[in-house]
C-alpha cells in the first residue's frame, strides 16, 4: 500500500511539473505572438508614414512651378488650395480637371438666363453636386474686391484680355497665370496646359488634351470630307456692308476648324500682317480674297445671310452665292463655344459638325 502510495505521489508531482510546464510554454507562446503582432503592427504603420512621406517629398520636389508668361513670370510655391478664374472659359478647365474654382468670372456671351453660366459649365457643376458657384459679376471690368474676397492661391487668366495694370493689382491678390503670347489668342491646347500647370496639375492636364483630342478626331471622321476644304470665319455687319471682319488662323476659333481637318485659304493668311492679333478688318473692296474659301462661318442668321447675299460686292463671293455657309445664331451656346475648351468641345461638336457638313455638301450642288 506504501509502494503504491509513493508510485501515486509521484505521478502528482510529475503531472504537477509538466503542467506548470506546459502553462510556461503557453504564456511565452502568447507574449512572442503579442510581440509578433506590435512588432508587424508597427511595421505597418511605419510603413505607411514612410510612403506618406515619400509622397509628400514627391509632390514638394515639384516646386516652385516657374511660369514664363506675357508679363514676366509667376513663382508657384506649393500646389494651390484654392484656385480663381478671370475671364471667358478658364474655370471651365478647372471643371474638366474635377476641381471647383473659390470663385469665376459670369459668362457674357451666349447664356440664355440671368445666371452666367454657359450649358457645359452648370452641367459640369451639376455632376460635382454645386449647385451654388461663386461668380463675379464683371461684364464692366474686373472686379477685384469679389476676386480678392474669394481669398485665392491662384488666379487662372490663361484664356484673357488682361492688361499689365490689370496683372499687377491681380498680383497682389494671389499668384497669376496668364496668357504667354498675347490677349484672346491662346489656343484651347495651351488654355489647358498654362491652367493646369498653375493649378499643380500639368500631368492630369495633358492628359485632358489627349483625351479630348481622341474625342475631336472620333467625330472629325465622320465628315471625310471636310479634310482640306477652305474655310475662312468671317462676320458681316447688316448695319455696315463696307467691311469684313475676319477671325485669323491664330484665333482659337480659326485654329480649331484646322484642328478639324479644313485650311485657311492662302489669300488670307497673305493679308494678315501681324500673328499676334487674333481678327482682321477689310474693306468689302478686297472681298476677293475670300474667292477661294469653300465654306464660311461667322455669327449671324439666315435674315443676315440674305442681307449679305443681296450685297453687290459681298454677294459675289462664291461661298456666298452657292450658300456653303456656316451662320450661327449670335449669341448662342453654340457660338459662344466657337471658342472652345474640353467641355464646350464635347457639348456641341455634333451639332457643330452637322452644319458644317451640311454647308459642305452645298459646294458641288
Amino acid at each position: 500500500m506504501r509502494i503504491e502510495g509513493k508510485l501515486r505521489l509521484s505521478a502528482l508531482f510529475i503531472f504537477a511539473i509538466m503542467s506548470a510546464a506546459l502553462i510556461g510554454c503557453s504564456s511565452d507562446n502568447a507574449e512572442s505572438a503579442a510581440t509578433d503582432n506590435n512588432s508587424s503592427d508597427s511595421e505597418e504603420e511605419e510603413s505607411t508614414e514612410t510612403a506618406e512621406t515619400t509622397e509628400s517629398e514627391e509632390a514638394d520636389s515639384n516646386y516652385p512651378i516657374v511660369i514664363e508668361h506675357a508679363f514676366g513670370e509667376t513663382v508657384i510655391e506649393s500646389k494651390p488650395e484654392r484656385v480663381a478664374t478671370i475671364q471667358w472659359a478658364n474655370h471651365d478647365v478647372v471643371l474638366a480637371l474635377g476641381v471647383v474654382p473659390v470663385g469665376f468670372s459670369a459668362a457674357n456671351y451666349g447664356v440664355q438666363d440671368d445666371s452666367g453660366l454657359l450649358p457645359w459649365t452648370k452641367e459640369k457643376l451639376d455632376e460635382l453636386g454645386i449647385e451654388d458657384p461663386n461668380i463675379y459679376q464683371d461684364t464692366d471690368g474686373l472686379d477685384f474686391e469679389a476676386i480678392s474676397d474669394s481669398n485665392p492661391d491662384v488666379i487662372l487668366a490663361a484664356y484673357s484680355g488682361i492688361t499689365q495694370e490689370d496683372y499687377d493689382l491681380l498680383s497682389q491678390i494671389a499668384k497669376v497665370v496668364p496668357y504667354q503670347d498675347g490677349p484672346w489668342v491662346t489656343t484651347w491646347r495651351d488654355q489647358v496646359l498654362l491652367n493646369a500647370k498653375g493649378m499643380g496639375m500639368e500631368e492630369e492636364g495633358r492628359q485632358l488634351i489627349e483625351d479630348t483630342e481622341e474625342l475631336v478626331q472620333e467625330k472629325a471622321s465622320e465628315y471625310p470630307e471636310m479634310k482640306g476644304k477652305k474655310v475662312v470665319w468671317v462676320n458681316f455687319s447688316a448695319d455696315d456692308m463696307s467691311k469684313l471682319h475676319l477671325y485669323t488662323h491664330t484665333d482659337p476659333r480659326g485654329a480649331f476648324l484646322i484642328e478639324l481637318g479644313m485650311e485657311y485659304p492662302e489669300s488670307v493668311k497673305n493679308a494678315i500682317t501681324d500673328e499676334s492679333k487674333f481678327s482682321l478688318q477689310l474693306s468689302a473692296e478686297n472681298a476677293d480674297i475670300l474667292n477661294d474659301a469653300d465654306i464660311i462661318i461667322g455669327y449671324g442668321d439666315e435674315n443676315l445671310y440674305q442681307a449679305v447675299k443681296a450685297d453687290p460686292l459681298l454677294g459675289k463671293i462664291p461661298a456666298i452665292e452657292r450658300g456653303s455657309v456656316v451662320f450661327i445664331g449670335n449669341n448662342t451656346a453654340l457660338a459662344a463655344a466657337g471658342n472652345p475648351n474640353p467641355l464646350a468641345i464635347e457639348y456641341t461638336i455634333d451639332e457643330y459638325l452637322n452644319l458644317i457638313g451640311e454647308a459642305i455638301s452645298k459646294i458641288d450642288e
